[in-house]
């Protein structure tokens, strides 16, 4: 009994020992699966598309690539045809970090993004393979940049695919299009692109389009293949042209306030997983395509392919639209474009023109003001059978006002041996340190804006560099004379640069003793100059400035309420001057430095040149014309090159040199040159070229007095 009773503690205490083991390893194990499994990151994905399309399935299989690649951490959730909002409630939602991850037509995108409107360019791409590598390449990365202003990282484009026409008619020329009334979604690109057409372009919601077909409300529209084939457009309308006229792509967007809060290695995965993914999409759509032809084809529809032929009349017809949105959409983003197309397509034989000019940031419109003059006159050369038969292209680089980015530029320039003379953008101090490249080079290189003395008296007895602008040696005379009327001790401003500090110089030289300041680029601080002006009962100031550095002694003189006369370089031109100051020079006498006005001159060659003008650009009148002075210099400046290029009967730089300082005469713009340089002078312009002028009460710039 005894024994029986041991076995059976035994026994117990076994089991309780095993019990008690058991749940601790239970606990255990628990335990570590708790440190293992962490949480799951739950996102958004928002589209407007149906799940059948290429797209939602392009993103289920995101979702499942990161769920992989997260080891589940990171589920994504998908949510189609709009289900969380509208595009424009989505593009506010993931703004706002409510919704993590968007894929929005960039056309949508476009209203808070205005470069987004770059494939709605009719005619822009030659092929689609072109659409992809200029939208994966540098193109597309200066589009994506400027989501960062609403707070979203654009990662990638998907595509919905290329535009083409439905009509009861055929529509294979520009001519077909006159009279119909054709059904766009809201955009001024496209309404202007029928405009150019000769058609009448009518905004319609796009679920209420077939019934406006059907109801021969509108009489054509233009969708992708796969809107056309979903939305039955193909059975209420008898032909189809396959135009590729436009791309609609999607552009992938996460929300930065969302990304922000995750772990890096997270933001990391969800930002870089997406190659594959893309290229499927693109592969998936025009498999797809090809589906929906035929779908089309069955339904009885006529289906017409624009010839090459075909496509060029309709590239000729609308091809103002590119320039007429280039400021809107980014001279650099279309610069950019036009380089690569025409390192592409352009004619072996062709010769180019470079210009290396700020395109992008801050006072950018000077950069485009000198394109577009350097356009002109280029379109000019071409008309008259180019340069010794070979046809000119512009090859138009941004430098960001950065001289780091122009030494870049210029050394491509001078290793391209198909661009033969180079010509420079506003700022001094940038041409001052490409100044012993550009002598290396043996390229003439002409400066038609900036003005330091110092650029072209340069101290090279064989000098490359050639000017059609001011040399400040020229004007600070008038600008101080002009100061003086107003006040015998007027206070100088100028700019820390050596186009700035090179003006104080010439001041000096005078031996006067005036009140003076040196402010920095960016400065918006003027107690100092403040404190002077009160001080001295100062009524006049001489300013040698940058727009922005000028818009800031104007805020800051309204908010003192100080009322003051300024002569100022044209260094504050260029750009929305006028805009940005308006209501502050209701108390300012502002008179500033031109070469040339449209404003009634009546030369003949200067009417000419503004209907040209006008009608490249699409503007409605002279006045809308970008910084009259330079773009006048910019023509002036290369139409004396291709002068001195038929004189040398050479595209060699040391010969084109010697030929501009050996030019007879040119009838320009700006004036009639008589001998414009020498082997020691390479200024086209003197001090009597040069006038004042003011803006008017609607923000035009007029001169003061009458013009020579």
């Amino acid at each position: 009994m005894k024994n029986n009773l041991i076995i059976l503690l035994i026994i117990i205490s076994f089991s309780i020992f095993l019990f008690l083991t058991l749940n601790i390893e239970k606990n255990n194990v628990t335990n570590i699966e708790k440190k293992v499994t962490k949480p799951k990151i739950e996102l958004k994905l928002a589209h407007n598309l149906p799940e059948n399309s290429a797209l939602h399935e392009a993103s289920v299989l995101y979702a499942k690539k990161i769920a992989e690649l997260t080891n589940n951490k990171v589920k994504i959730n998908i949510f189609p045809k709009q289900e969380l909002g509208n595009d424009y409630q989505m593009i506010e939602l993931a703004s706002q970090g409510k919704i993590e991850i968007i894929v929005t037509p960039t056309a949508k995108m476009s209203v808070s993004v205005p470069s987004m409107q770059y494939a709605d360019l009719p005619f822009l791409f030659p092929t689609r393979k072109d659409a992809y590598e200029l939208l994966d390449g540098e193109v597309g990365k200066m589009i994506l940049k400027d989501l960062d202003k609403i707070d979203l990282l654009g990662v990638a484009f998907w595509e919905n695919g290329f535009k083409h026409f439905t009509a009861n008619s055929k529509l294979i020329s520009p001519k077909d299009f006159e009279g119909k009334k054709i059904r766009v979604m809201k955009s001024r690109i496209i309404m202007e692109q029928f405009k150019a057409l000769g058609a009448q372009a009518i905004p319609i919601d796009f679920h209420s389009t077939k019934k406006a077909l059907e109801d021969k409300v509108v009489d054509g529209q233009e969708n992708p293949l796969v809107a056309i084939v979903n939305m039955q457009f193909h059975k209420v309308q008898s032909h189809l042209t396959i135009s590729e006229h436009a791309y609609l792509p999607y552009v992938f967007t996460m929300s930065k306030k969302s990304l922000r809060k995750m772990p890096i290695e997270i933001q990391n995965i969800l930002t870089t997983s997406l190659d594959e993914i893309t290229k499927w999409e693109r592969e998936e759509t025009q498999r797809r395509e090809k589906e929906f032809l035929e779908t089309i084809k069955n339904e009885g529809v006529k289906i017409h392919y624009l010839t090459k032929e075909e496509k060029e009349v309709f590239r000729k017809k609308t091809k103002y639209i590119i320039k007429m949105y280039e400021r809107v959409i980014g001279s650099h983003i279309i610069s950019k474009t036009e380089e690569i197309l025409n390192k592409k397509y352009a004619e072996k034989e062709d010769i180019y023109f470079g210009l290396d000019v700020n395109l992008s940031v801050g006072n950018k419109d000077s950069g485009l003001s000198l394109k577009r003059g350097v356009e002109l006159a280029i379109d000019e050369i071409n008309s008259n059978g180019g340069l010794l038969g070979k046809r000119v292209n512009l090859l138009a680089k941004d430098n960001e006002a950065i001289t780091t980015k122009a030494l870049k530029n210029f050394k491509e320039f001078s290793e391209n041996e198909n661009v033969k003379v180079v010509i420079g953008g506003k700022k001094s101090s940038i041409i001052s340190k490409e100044l012993e490249d550009i002598q290396k080079s043996k390229k003439p290189y002409f400066s038609p804006w900036a003005s330091a003395d110092k650029i072209v008296n340069n101290g090279y007895e064989e000098n490359y560099i050639f000017r059609v602008s001011t040399n400040n040696k020229f004007i600070i005379n008038k600008l101080l004379n002009e100061s003086l009327k107003e006040d015998k001790n007027p206070i100088i401003v100028v700019e820390n640069s050596i186009w700035g500090r090179g003006a104080l110089e010439l001041i000096k030289q005078d031996k006067k003793e005036f009140n003076f300041l040196i402010i920095n680029q960016g400065q918006t601080n003027f107690s100092n100059l403040i404190s002077q002006i009160k001080q001295n009962n100062i009524k006049s100031m001489l300013m040698v400035l940058n727009t922005l550095e000028a818009s800031n002694i104007l805020k800051t003189l309204n908010e003192n309420k100080i009322k003051m006369s300024i002569s100022s370089h044209w260094g504050i031109l260029g750009g929305d001057f006028y805009e940005k100051n308006k209501e502050y020079l209701t108390n300012i006498d502002l008179k500033f430095i031109q070469s040339f006005s449209f404003y009634k001159n009546k030369s003949k060659k200067a009417k000419e040149f503004g209907f040209r003008y006008i009608k490249k650009y699409a503007e409605n009148s002279i006045f809308d014309i970008l910084s009259p002075s330079s773009v006048a210099q910019a023509y002036d400046s290369t139409m004396l090159i291709a002068q001195a290029i038929k004189d040398a009967n050479s595209f060699d730089g040391e010969k084109i040199k010697d030929a501009l300082e050996n030019l007879k005469e040119y009838n320009g713009l700006i004036k009639k040159y008589i001998k414009p340089f020498s082997k020691t002078d390479h200024e086209a312009l003197e001090k009597d070229d040069f006038f004042f002028a003011k803006y008017n009460e609607e923000g035009k710039v007029i001169p003061i007095g009458k013009l020579k």
